[in-house]
């Protein structure tokens, strides 16, 4: 189909984004480009004036540390905006980043979204998008999203498991037929872990830790099955509420992990029950496919193990599961019809 003058000035000037709107990370995919950006889902606001002062790995680095006028915000919970102001904040942030000074039309935006958002919720990306200087916002599923982005093909007759553990959620989708047949948004995820790190290391050593600390402990010595080539110890510093001062301890990698595998298991019945729920057909395909793990969350240590003790299936970590959903946002924008893309 030839495309007329004015859809090959739009594809000159103007450019689609995808966008992974996440609990903990947001990931900006430009079509033609690639991932440009990958930033911390945080904005620090003044609140004498409501205005916005830093976003993204700027504004983490003020988590925990801020005066009495600075708040360090995460405009998203759960997947989903819990603040529609800072988040349109953070979304005009990311679009003027990556907009350049070429593009004279408004961009066009994919958003993935988590498969059980309500019906609020969608409406509240969608207009935040659009005050923060989007021409149109489209939504794609979370799970759709990871699938296509980690290579699965989405377009055959057969099943397959996507399994994509964010900050806020755990989302699992049987997909077959670029459809999702069964799924569950489950809102727990990396930030649950961390929340319980932190509720440990106070209870158990009367020491208190910021989200940062925790999340950093995580990264370290995080783990939800025994860690091949042995344990790991961490020094983690905070402070100790007997005494009220800056206090440092050394905590193992066996002594957190029933706290860490005590909210793995619940990722770990998501899949059982999407499972329970699956047609036997495509649940025959998934004992030849086994299960796909994307999201910052695969990346927990025995996590792939876990569930493979648990329900028999063979369970595959790709490369970068960090980027599985934004690159599929690019890969769903890269395949639309120019037609739809640029609203000829």
């Amino acid at each position: 189909m030839a495309i007329p003058l004015i859809g090959k000035v739009r594809q000159i000037f103007s450019h689609d984004i995808g966008i992974d709107l996440g609990t903990a990370n947001s990931l900006v995919f430009v079509r033609g480009e690639g991932i440009v950006l990958s930033e911390p889902s945080v904005v620090a606001v003044d609140t004498d004036t409501n205005k916005v002062l830093a976003v993204g790995s700027d504004a983490k680095q003020m988590l925990g540390r801020c005066p009495g006028n600075i708040k360090a915000i995460r405009p998203m919970k759960d997947g989903v905006i819990a603040d529609f102001e800072i988040t349109e904040a953070m979304l005009r942030y990311f679009i003027r980043k990556v907009r350049k000074p070429m593009n004279i039309f408004k961009p066009r935006v994919l958003v993935a979204v988590p498969s059980g958002i309500t019906e609020v919720e969608d409406r509240a990306v969608k207009d935040s998008g659009t005050r923060a200087g989007a021409s149109s916002v489209h939504l794609i599923e979370e799970p759709m999203a990871a699938a296509i982005g980690v290579g699965i093909d989405v377009q055959e007759p057969a099943g397959n498991m996507i399994v994509d553990v964010g900050g806020g959620t755990t989302e699992v989708a049987v997909i077959s037929l670029r459809g999702i047949v069964d799924s569950i948004s489950k809102r727990v995820g990396g930030d649950t872990i961390d929340e319980a790190i932190a509720r440990y290391v106070q209870r158990r050593y009367s020491l208190v830790i910021g989200e940062r600390t925790a999340e950093y402990i995580k990264i370290e010595i995080g783990s939800c099955c025994p860690i091949e080539g042995g344990e790991k110890t961490l020094e983690i510093k905070g402070r100790n509420l007997a005494k009220g001062l800056p206090s440092a301890v050394e905590i193992s990698s066996e002594e957190l992990r029933p706290v860490i595998r005590e909210v793995a298991e619940l990722m770990v019945e998501a899949v059982r029950t999407t499972l329970e729920k699956c047609p036997p057909e495509l649940a025959a395909d998934l004992v030849d496919r086994g299960v796909v793990l994307a999201g910052g969350g695969a990346l927990l240590r025995g996590l792939d193990q876990l569930i493979h003790e648990q329900t028999n299936l063979s369970v595959t970590v790709p490369d970068e599961p960090l980027l599985a959903v934004a690159r599929g946002t690019g890969a769903a924008l890269e395949g639309m019809d120019l037609r739809e893309a640029y609203g000829l």
